[in-house]
């Protein structure tokens, strides 16, 4: 070993130690990010039971077939699939086969994922901006609120998050040194990302294409070509999945969720496509339209907009630093393309000032040097920001089905920019960075006073910390380095004046992220549940606050959507109510019994809550209905929304368990086991959410007529007196939301087996509960 050579150290202690080129404290500090990450994301991770109950039973029936695995079926006898492709299923139902069904075995591979997605995060941004940049990119991802809200969640959200910022990654070492694995890596995690959540993954498609077909380091010819395959990549690594379900015969497989004609491609291009663009969901809930009274498209899921993620129902789950983020891409753009220039004139100058070749030749090496890092580091901005500005850009104004939830997908991208811009400035330095970084501050500090006052009784003094701490740091960051006078006096200012800086800078860090913090930690602490689910406390003027399972939002005295009273009150008699056209909501927002409206403001819009689940019952911003007693297709609201099941109190079943499940008694439990493994199906039941919860009870398969809203034609009535002449199936779990009618109206089949079930077969009551007994008639 000669006295300059690096000692050889063992794998521990390079795992402890990291690259030799990092700073010493570089790899101690990402494994303490990473192990905070897990504890945040793991912590009373049980308390949220089965979280969402529709994926839940998915996971489950594909811990106990293979074909339910391959396919994502909501039972295991495979009678129908959920409305997604299946990936996101799948490290989950691997988990349920090892550790068995539970809580812990579903929920604990999103927090991981989790994990993961802040450590791919942080690979990504050190390779061009250090570590420290790394880090902070990563420590704002891990406590932006819907990041934590979805890593400890069951949707395909966490999956896809992931795969993004692998895809990113990827891209970013292609635009190094243009070699085409890297691209083709790329391609997979699209095609996989497909295969999570459809044409959602390739949002951010167009901008990487374009940043690298102009900043690759390769000739023209080649990037064309590499961007062919790797688009070679996403065909062959989502295309194998669709044609095998494509090609496959349909009376032997399950009928694919979410669509109409019983086609994957139609529930691709249709209500998880382009519907969600334009509003045109066929099969859908509130989806598409203009919301009565309202204003800005988005139908009864919020107004469109340039700030709707700016929104009371969006700004706390997402918004925090989106401004920051903004400004930094701009202004870090702008540097960097001057950087570029200053470069230019800056190597032709030292050309002709050199005397000696050798001399010449060293500073053009020096110079293209940093024309590299800077050429790197501007792709690196471009690809970020673009990929933030295309999701934003949709997000904002699609107008189909939007939950806050969706947000997630930004969380990386203003993660990454905030890290890569606030390093770029804070080392160049420089009257220019000192302001603009004093003024992200101020401005981001702000606007955590403004997103902390939409819930004025929650922890009230943190908005004015933050303002104060964000003023002062501010103030702080303008603070001169270099002053005139002596010599020494001079140096003992710029010392002086540097301490001011960093400590202004670790207070501008502090006030910016405490607001998401705080949400983070408020989440973490609240058990979630249903299909639509928020991070945070609730919100003045929102649609929602924690818990989950409501239409849109969660409990609390946050406004609903649908019906109840505008500020508690209206006593009632809403036109949505039922087919019959009658309804009830009590002040407190509490429904009242069966057959009546949806609630004004339970446990996530549940009905029959129990005292105090809910706040002030409120309808939409105008005051009306949602939508007047009709679907898309004309149909009224089906009116049979009470008698679905025992319900406890936080796990109600919400809008007649079209959005959670119901809570199923140990009587209720007994009854479906009974002689269960004599039939296919235990039980069916009107929607995936109620029969969802009864197949978690019971680990048996329940059939879900009509898919998820109850409105998909599977099966028809023909089909369904088929299976119980059959044999095939129980017991009718009766309630539930009856379905909708089909895209032009009339009455749908999950309503007409409901109507014939209850006329034709003898009804069982336990407790609350209702089953239909379809072996014994009435």
């Amino acid at each position: 070993m000669t006295p300059h050579s690096s000692p050889t150290l063992s794998a521990p202690a390079r795992i402890l130690r990291g690259r030799p080129t990092d700073p010493r404290w570089a790899r101690p500090a990402l494994l303490a990010l990473l192990l905070v990450t897990a504890v945040l994301y793991l912590w009373s991770l049980s308390a949220s039971e089965y979280a969402n109950q529709f994926y839940s039973a998915a996971v489950q029936a594909g811990s106990e077939s293979w074909k339910a695995f391959f396919f994502g079926s909501s039972d295991a006898a495979n009678s129908i699939t959920v409305d997604k492709p299946p990936a996101a299923l799948w490290p989950m139902a691997l988990s349920v086969r090892l550790f068995g069904l539970g809580s812990w075995a579903i929920l604990v591979p999103e927090a991981l994922m989790g994990v993961a997605t802040v450590g791919v995060l942080y690979a990504a941004v050190r390779r061009r901006f250090g570590a420290g940049a790394g880090l902070l990119a990563g420590g704002v991802l891990a406590v932006t609120p819907v990041a934590a809200l979805m890593f400890r969640f069951n949707n395909p959200d966490a999956l896809l998050c992931l795969l993004m910022v692998c895809a990113i990654a990827a891209v970013l070492r292609a635009l190094e040194d243009g070699r085409t694995k890297w691209l083709v890596l790329a391609g997979v995690c699209f095609g996989l990302g497909f295969l999570t959540k459809t044409l959602q993954a390739w949002l951010i498609l167009p901008p990487l294409a374009v940043v690298y077909a102009c900043c690759a380091p390769v000739a023209l010819r080649r990037r064309l070509g590499q961007l062919l395959l790797a688009g070679l990549a996403i065909v062959v690594s989502a295309g194998w999945w669709v044609a095998i379900v494509e090609l496959w015969p349909a009376a032997s497989r399950p009928y694919i969720g979410g669509s109409q004609h019983n086609s994957f491609l139609e529930l691709t291009f249709g209500y998880n496509g382009f519907g969600r663009i334009t509003g045109e969901e066929t099969g859908s809930v509130g989806g598409g339209g203009a919301r009565p009274g309202g204003g800005g498209g988005g139908g009864g899921w919020g107004e469109t907009g340039i700030t709707r993620l700016f929104s009371a129902d969006m700004g706390g789950q997402i918004a925090w630093l989106l401004p920051a983020a903004l400004i930094l891409l701009v202004v870090a753009v702008c540097v960097l393309w001057r950087a570029r220039r200053a470069n230019a004139t800056e190597q032709a100058q030292q050309a002709q000032q050199a005397q000696q070749a050798q001399q010449a030749q060293q500073a053009q090496q020096v110079q293209q040097a940093e024309e590299a890092q800077q050429a790197g580091q501007r792709a690196e901005f471009l690809v970020w920001g673009g990929a933030l500005l295309m999701t934003f850009a949709t997000f904002s104004f699609m107008s189909g089905i939007f939950h806050q939830y969706y947000n997630i997908a930004l969380a990386p991208y203003i993660a990454a920019l905030v890290g890569m811009g606030t390093t770029l400035l804070w080392r160049r330095g420089g009257r220019l960075a000192s302001i603009v970084l004093a003024a992200t501050v101020a401005v981001t500090a702000a606007w955590s006073y403004v997103l902390l006052d939409r819930s004025p009784d929650w922890l009230p003094w943190l908005r004015w910390t933050v303002a104060a701490l964000g003023a002062v740091a501010a103030l702080g960051l303008l603070v001169p380095l270099r002053r005139t006078g002596a010599a020494v006096r001079g140096e003992a200012r710029v010392r002086t004046g540097r301490r001011v800086v960093v400590l202004a800078a670790g207070a501008g860090l502090a006030a910016a992220l405490a607001g998401p913090v705080a949400y983070t930690l408020d989440t973490v602490n609240t058990p979630k549940g249903g299909s639509i689910i928020t991070a945070g406390p609730s919100v003045r003027g929102g649609m929602g606050g924690p818990g989950g399972g409501g239409f849109p939002g969660g409990r609390g005295p946050g406004r609903g959507m649908w019906p109840g009273n505008n500020a508690g009150n209206n006593a009632g008699n809403n036109a949505n109510a039922n087919a019959n056209g009658k309804g009830t909501s009590t002040p407190n927002g509490n429904g009242n019994g069966t057959n009546n409206g949806m609630p004004g403001r339970a446990q996530g819009g549940a009905q029959g809550a129990a005292p105090g689940a809910g706040g002030p019952g409120q309808g939409n911003p105008a005051g009306q209905a949602f939508p007047p007693g009709r679907n898309q297709g004309g149909q009224a609201f089906p009116g049979r929304i009470g008698g679905m099941g025992e319900r406890g109190a936080g796990r109600m079943g919400g809008m007649g368990g079209l959005l959670n499940g119901s809570k199923v008694s140990a009587k209720a439990k007994a009854l479906l086991e009974k002689d269960a493994d004599d039939y296919t199906w235990a039980a069916a039941a009107i929607g995936s959410q109620n029969a969802a919860s009864h197949q978690l009870a019971t680990q048996k398969p329940v059939m879900a007529i009509g898919g998820f809203n109850g409105s998909d034609p599977s099966p028809t009535l023909a089909q369904f007196k088929k299976y119980v002449a059959d044999g095939k199936i129980h017991y009718f779990i009766g309630g539930g939301w009856g379905g909708f009618g089909g895209p032009g109206g009339g009455q749908g089949d999950s309503s007409k087996i409901s109507s014939w079930v209850e006329k034709t077969f003898k009804k069982v009551t336990v407790g609350s509960a209702t089953f239909y007994d379809l072996t014994r008639k009435a």
